[in-house]
């Protein structure tokens, strides 16, 4: 690819290679006072608050022509890895954004404060060690100590000694406990002992005088004892949490131990139950639309509402009218009230298989703001008009009062449409859901002409026993009502992020980069594998990916390769700043259409009220000040939720499976590490661990490129998807936790071994003995 290098004769530089392009830039930069790769590079890492392009641009003072040789030098170091690009600014791989969740763990030598981030926003297997940040205080700065978790600016420390980074706490958010968790367990002897539901947790000796009220089978919270050189370590009870016996009793451990908040202070239950229904005043009248909710059918909250109609005008023909209702919770949580504290604080709801840890109070979601058949309620509301083409031609918001003409499920929805409709369903065929679909029908050729990224990886959901054990695990079935309020949905998502933009109001937006050049590299050679190509330079689109996925559907490679292109995509997350949204290949996009159980929902609620006038109770210039903390923290508590609920889920199979041990599996390889393989039991959903040095005979190197572990003498090994037979060994249902024994046979794996020689020989100086011992240790 052609770039120019410097000057205003750049258009008329020869072309040169990347090498030829970094020679020459040092000797630009002397020539033409522009600055090296070096400097640029020492900016980025002593300026992560100012490391955008615009940024950098005048910091060197760089203006008209020298802004596309920075283009260009930047481009370089993206490609060469020396550089990340992260929402609108440039990072060093592996350094930390400017603003991130810390939690606060120790203290060195000298009495400073130490934390680690409290989230890795890079999930890649293999990742290294979390960066050390030394917290700094300052003058009227916030107070904060060891276990508090915080949000904070951090800076990189020259220092090639000590911790990585300083950091200034900008807000506390919470005391964290220094208590572990665990469930009490007594022996024949009559002796205590704490069993860990945590995989790295040793088991702690309790003594009788300890137990605080503590019998066998309860769930509570322990504080190490220091203790002697020789002997068990020990603990005390400092709180009984619950028994184990209870029906919830799994939930409550990812409950506590990711110290997600689910018990709502007085204050906020006091404010919830003193709300009132929202009166007409100010509000338009749509209590004789015909809205109705569609959910799942054990739904207790209902926080969107659709209708459709035929566009009237004549100039848009075959178009139709699409209305989405939303929830006005702004309405009733105001800004620095108690109820929005603690909204802030929770970020979202969690949702676990026997449980819903709320965002608001039941009072609040499940009545005051749920669109409840036949109830008038508050609506912040979006008419869309779309062309026959699908293409979205204009659209409004209005802030209403409504009344659900209906409340159905999934199910219901679709079987009238099927030709089944019941006596629900039946009057409102023909006027309601008729209507809908016929405008979901012009809002998929839209999508399909948008390509957004079409990964086919099947959701287990796992149905209950009534006394809370796991009944069975199913695929709910994909149905077009599911993807009718999907597709309503985005597009309402977009319409609130585009009248927002236009307004110049200050939001949060839902953002998706574009995978990163490293991950693009990564995947690129594992589809080198099946002589599948993938453009290098261009800007990637999801319509590249969604080739490379049909041209691998319904063949045995179709589950691993849907797997790996998941894996190279980038995380979502909240930011004030627009990347846009890659992987559903729009250019803006906000959540707006679930304020009842997330927080940004209610902040782009706020802001669309303040910007187009529709209340006092919109967007403040100190909520404006603060987006980038609060983008944080709701980032922050939506990864603990994932983490939460995929805990209890290994945990409920794990106990389901726990007088099994010794049973034959089938199961699928969900994951290849340097220590073994991670595989997934299809009929449930969870996962176990094989060590690699229980795969065999020989030696297997890891083969990061094929996300493979292949042995040394043979070739054959063991790859990401494939299908194999595996015996449970191990399992420790607490922790969540099960061992497996491979008992499938290595088989050929395809594509060059390339990659296969280059990993084995970066591992080829230990022998394989020791190797084996030490990767096991690793697990």
């Amino acid at each position: 690819m052609a770039r120019s290098i410097s000057g205003k004769s750049k258009a008329k530089t020869p072309t040169l290679g990347k090498a030829g392009r970094n020679a020459k830039s040092a000797t630009a930069a002397a020539g033409d006072g522009l600055p090296d790769r070096d400097a640029v590079l020492r900016f980025i890492k002593d300026n992560p608050d100012r490391t955008s392009k615009r940024d950098i641009a005048k910091a060197f003072g760089l203006k008209g022509g020298d802004r596309i040789w920075l283009k260009d030098i930047l481009r370089d170091l993206q490609d060469e890895g020396l550089l990340k690009k992260t929402r609108k600014r440039l990072l060093r791989p592996g350094a930390l954004p400017h603003v991130v969740v810390l939690d606060i763990f120790s203290r060195d030598a000298s009495g400073a404060l130490l934390a680690r981030p409290a989230e890795r926003e890079d999930q890649d297997e293999g990742a290294g060690p979390l960066p050390l940040v030394e917290i700094r205080t300052q003058k009227g700065g916030k107070a904060a100590g060891i276990g508090d978790r915080v949000l904070a600016r951090v800076f990189p420390t020259e220092s090639s000694e000590g911790p990585a980074y300083t950091g200034r706490v900008m807000k506390v958010f919470e005391k964290r406990r220094q208590s572990l968790l665990g469930v009490i367990r007594k022996s024949k002897d009559g002796a205590f002992r704490i069993e860990p539901v945590e995989r790295t947790q040793r088991e702690l000796v309790i003594d009788g005088n300890d137990l605080n009220d503590a019998q066998d089978g309860d769930l509570v919270e322990i504080e190490p004892m220091s203790g002697g050189r020789y002997g068990p370590a020990r603990g005390r009870v400092t709180s009984v949490i619950g028994s184990l016996s209870s029906e919830k009793a799994v939930s409550m451990i990812a409950i506590h131990a990711h110290e997600i908040p689910h018990i709502f202070p007085d204050g906020v239950i006091a404010e919830a139950e003193a709300a009132k229904p929202v009166t007409l005043s100010g509000r338009e009248d749509w209590r004789d639309m015909p809205l109705i909710t569609i959910d799942p059918a054990d739904a207790k909250d209902h926080d969107d509402a659709v209708m459709a109609e035929p566009d009237p005008d004549e100039k848009n023909p075959g178009g139709f009218i699409a209305t989405v209702a939303i929830a006005d919770v702004a309405h009733y949580v105001r800004q620095s009230s108690a109820l929005d504290r603690e909204a802030l604080k929770r970020g979202n709801s969690v949702y676990f298989p026997d449980r819903v840890v709320p965002m608001l109070p039941e009072r609040i979601s499940n009545d005051l703001c749920s669109l409840r058949e036949g109830e008038p309620r508050p609506a912040l509301a979006v008419r869309m008009r779309f062309s026959a083409s699908g293409q979205k031609v204009g659209h409004s918001f209005h802030r209403v009062i409504m009344r659900s003409a209906a409340k159905l499920s999934y199910q219901q929805a679709q079987k009238a449409i099927d030709g089944e409709p019941d006596d629900r369903t039946g009057p409102l065929l023909e006027p309601i859901l008729k209507p809908l679909w016929d405008a979901y029908a012009v809002l998929k050729r839209g999508r399909d002409n948008r390509q957004p990224l079409e990964l086919d990886l099947p959701e287990r959901k796992i149905l209950l026993k009534g006394d809370g054990t796991v009944d069975r695990v199913v695929v709910p079935p994909r149905l077009d009502a599911h993807k009718l309020i999907e597709e309503f949905m985005v597009q309402a998502n977009v319409a609130a992020a585009e009248t927002l933009e236009a307004k110049r109001q200050a939001l949060v937006y839902r953002v998706h980069d574009a995978p990163s050049l490293a991950k693009q590299e990564a995947l690129r050679e594992f589809l080198r594998t099946f002589e599948i190509s993938l453009a290098r330079g261009a800007q990637l689109k999801p319509a590249q990916f969604n080739a490379i996925l049909a041209r691998v559907r319904d063949t045995e490679h179709e589950q691993l390769v849907n797997e790996v292109v998941l894996r190279s995509q980038s995380q979502a997350v909240y930011a004030p700043e627009n990347l846009g949204h890659f992987g559903l290949n729009l250019r803006r996009y906000a959540h707006f259409t679930s304020p009842i159980r997330r927080y940004a929902d209610l902040i782009v609620h706020r802001a669309l009220i303040a910007a187009l006038g529709l209340g006092k109770d919109g967007l403040t210039q100190e909520e404006e000040s603060r987006l980038e903390e609060i983008a944080a923290l709701i980032s922050a508590t939506e990864r603990r939720a994932m983490a939460a609920e995929r805990d209890t889920v290994d945990r409920l199979v794990a106990e389901h499976l726990s007088g099994r041990v010794g049973e034959e599996f089938d199961a699928r390889i969900s994951g290849v590490a340097k220590a073994g393989l991670f595989v997934q039991l299809p009929d449930y959903g969870a996962d176990g661990f094989v060590p690699v040095s229980t795969l065999g005979d020989e030696y297997y190197i890891y083969d990061e490129a094929r996300h493979a572990m292949v042995g040394e003498r043979s070739g054959r090994g063991f790859q990401l998807g494939d299908s194999v037979s595996v015996r449970l060994i191990e399992i420790a249902p607490l922790a969540g936790a099960m061992r497996f024994e491979m008992l499938s046979k290595p088989e050929k794996l395809p594509g060059s071994m390339k990659s296969f020689h280059k990993a084995k020989g970066r591992s080829g100086r230990a022998s394989g003995k020791s190797r084996r011992a030490s990767q096991g240790r690793r697990r």
